[in-house]
Formats: C-alpha cells, structure tokens, sequence
C-alpha cells in the first residue's frame, strides 16, 4: 500500500468562481479522486489547516506528497518547509505540479531561484516524451496534447535533471522541460509542469497516467538512511611504528 497526501494551497478555490466551477471539489480532490486505488491510499491537506496539516506524524506516514500551490507560496511555515525536506531525505517522495515550481520545498531542494518565463493566452501545448523507456511515461505514447494550457518557457532556472522525461512546445513558440526527476537523499522528485487552474488539465485522462505513474515511481524503497559523521572502524587496524 502506497500512502499519498494531496497537498494544496486551496486559494484560487475560495477566491474564484471560474476556478471553481472547473474544480468544484478543489485541486487537491479532484488529483485524490483518480489516485485513489486498491493499493494506494490518499487523503488530502490544505494551507489553512493548521501546520498545513502537515504535522510530522502525518508526513511520517506520508510514502509520497504531492504538492500544488500558487500564490500563498510566502504563508508556507519555514519549520513545515524543513520537516518536509527532511522526510524527503528520509526518502519520502515528492511530486511538484505546475506552478509549486516556486514554492519553498522545491526552491529548497533544487538550490535555485526555479524562475521561468510565462504567459497566459489560452495556448496549445504538446508534451513531448523524450524518454520512452521510463516508467512515469508508461502508456502515454508519444506525446500529450492540451487544447489550452497557461505557457512556461526556458529558461527554467533548475539543476540539470537526472532524467528529463517530457518537453513541452507552446503554440507561441516556447519550449519547456516539463518533467524532470531528482533524488535527493533516499527521497525522489518529480516536477510536473501542466495545471493551471483555470483549464481542466488535472482531468485529461494522459495526465492522470503521469501522475499516477509518477506516484509509483517515487513510493520510497524501503531501506535505512547512510550512516554520517564518526565512524569505528570494521577491522582492527594495525598501529604501524
């Protein structure tokens, strides 16, 4: 059993009506609703819980966060911000969306500003498999198409992915690296691009594969962290004169 948390700023939803009538349960319940299956259990949280609800037992029983936000990225505890990072070393996955490119977790983990260009013009996207041999993409095909997507364009101001696994092309012309994987200690990180909150992305069948996929992916393997700092040695070591 794989246990997931969605986890989502819940503002656009209280905010705007168009938001919500494009995701009237919210982000979060709508990404819960097609990750819930016999062997994963998902339940979600939100920023005005308290501790985010993201206290440390419930992250210790977290396999796998996902993590969407937007504009409160500030409101976001720095001490929540550190307990996640460290169950992430502890090898606890995490799944960016969209525009959590900006949130404090990644920014953390990644080391960089994580800035990008953007344009909201109701464009085509193409997400592009470059690597068809992963498992994230496993029974995508070649690409995904979205009739209207919200622009992100290089350059993303990220460490060079260990894998890329989709590239993005816009109707304007840009280019995107649209996923990209990471470990960091034992945890893995997958950044997902696509989810503006205004378009019914999180609905698109081929999306929901990706997510689903990339939950599986970054479920932890179940070993200890390395052994740091000071160390006895495993042999007798001969005092030489």
């Amino acid at each position: 059993m794989v246990n997931v948390l969605v986890w989502n700023e819940n503002r656009h939803e209280q905010k705007s009506e168009k938001v919500r009538a494009v995701y009237p349960d919210g982000i979060h319940g709508a990404i819960a609703s097609f990750l819930q299956a016999p062997e994963v259990q998902v339940e979600t949280a939100t920023l005005d819980e308290e501790q985010h609800g993201l206290t440390q037992e419930r992250l210790d029983q977290t396999d796998v966060l996902v993590w969407w936000g937007h504009i409160a990225h500030d409101e976001v505890s720095d001490e929540v911000v550190e307990r996640v990072r460290q169950r992430v070393l502890d090898g606890m996955g995490l799944i960016v969306l969209h525009s959590g490119h900006f949130s404090k977790i990644f920014k953390k983990l990644m080391g960089t500003s994580c800035d990008l260009k953007w344009r909201e013009a109701d464009e085509k996207e193409r997400l592009w498999v470059v690597d068809p041999s992963h498992p994230i993409v496993e029974g995508i095909g070649e690409y995904i198409e979205l009739e209207k997507e919200e622009m992100y364009g290089e350059h993303f101001d990220i460490p060079s992915p260990e894998q890329l696994v989709m590239m993005s092309w816009f109707e304007g012309g840009e280019v995107f690296r649209s996923g990209c994987t990471y470990t960091r200690g034992n945890g893995k990180i997958f950044y997902f691009r696509p989810g503006h909150e205004t378009y019914p992305t999180y609905y698109n069948e081929k999306i929901q594969r990706v997510i689903q996929n990339a939950v599986q992916w970054a479920a932890p393997v179940k070993r200890e962290r390395p052994v740091y700092g000071n160390a006895k040695p495993l042999e007798n070591i001969t005092v030489k004169a």
